[in-house]
């Protein structure tokens, strides 16, 4: 009689010692602003720096890590994600004002990071107020709004790579909605740039954009922020959405914005399916009325359900 085969420990069991916190099956949906999508094998938030490196540096290099900031800009897939999952506590989150910059953890909300400066007085970071998201991920993704993006300010950065290396580096290169950090690197902190300005006209360029968002952007729905880049050339996204019939359009309980065509609304369970195969409509029929194949600007990460097509993934 052959013997039983035995059953693999679950992961959570096969991993190195943290001081921070390992949850296993952890829910995502309530961690991102779309409020939908399935769970992490296993959520790890580091106790610090050190702990973050240290479990890279020991993890077995074939399991999957994903890092997820404040949820903004992405998609969690139904069926979840596999491997570790890792999110940046508020012991990451610590804001410092310098003479002339923002030292800012990698867990620091955009908009905290852009009050900070301008209530110091600093000038510079006031276009951070119109970007949903975390120091780390603006970035890594070299996010903008209003005329700024954060890599024209970004001094120096502090990583923690996938090998477990941890330090900081002055040479990072960026470009549209990128930048050439290593592949699975974590900005635990980073350094902006923000000269000593006149309080009042900071305060007044915050006033602009606070205005100019709730005028134009559902800001205070379910949703991930900017869906599509922007084309190189030509009309903007929401223009060519526009333009393809798209403003109002539903699939399941999700929703193109009415309010602003590049968004997308979760208007009360809604699955992540729903948002994503609706976004992949939109991308159809923008190019069969335009000719041009919007890129998607919000990240989609994880599994399908069985059953459930990964839609343009």
């Amino acid at each position: 009689m052959m013997p039983a085969a035995r059953a693999t420990p679950p992961m959570i069991n096969r991993l190195p010692p943290v001081r921070g916190r390992l949850t296993p099956g952890a829910a995502l949906g309530p961690l991102t602003w779309f409020r939908t999508g399935g769970a992490a094998e296993v959520l790890f938030r580091p106790a610090d720096v050190e702990d973050l490196a240290g479990f890279l540096g020991d993890l077995d290099p074939a399991v999957a890590v994903t890092v997820i900031g404040a949820g903004s800009n992405m998609i969690v897939r139904d069926g979840g994600i596999e491997g570790i999952v890792i999110r940046l506590p508020p012991a990451f989150a610590r804001i410092t004002v310098e003479a002339d910059g923002i030292v800012a953890g990698g867990a620091a909300l955009d908009l905290t990071v852009a009050e900070t400066a301008a209530d110091a007085g600093r000038d510079g970071l006031a276009f951070l107020s119109g970007i949903p998201g975390t120091i780390g991920g603006a970035v890594a993704m070299n996010a903008g709004a209003y005329g700024g993006e954060t890599g024209a300010v970004t001094d120096w950065v502090e990583l923690v790579t996938r090998e477990g290396w941890c330090g900081r580096r002055d040479d990072i290169a960026f470009a549209y909605r990128r930048s050439d950090m290593p592949e699975g690197a974590i900005v635990t902190a980073a350094r902006l740039l923000a000269p000593a300005g006149d309080p009042a006209a900071i305060a007044e360029r915050m006033a602009a954009i606070r205005t100019a968002r709730e005028a134009t952007q559902p800001v205070r729905a379910r949703t991930g922020g900017s869906t599509f880049k922007n084309p190189d050339q030509g009309p903007k996204a929401w223009e060519l959405i526009d333009r393809a019939g798209c403003r109002g359009l539903t699939r399941g309980a999700a929703q193109v914005s009415e309010k602003h065509c590049n968004f997308l609304l979760n208007l009360g369970g809604a699955t992540a399916a729903d948002i994503e195969g609706l976004g992949e409509e939109v991308r159809r029929r923008v190019l069969a009325e335009t000719g041009v194949m919007l890129e998607w600007e919000i990240r989609r990460i994880g599994r399908p359900l069985p059953g459930v097509s990964e839609a343009g993934r």
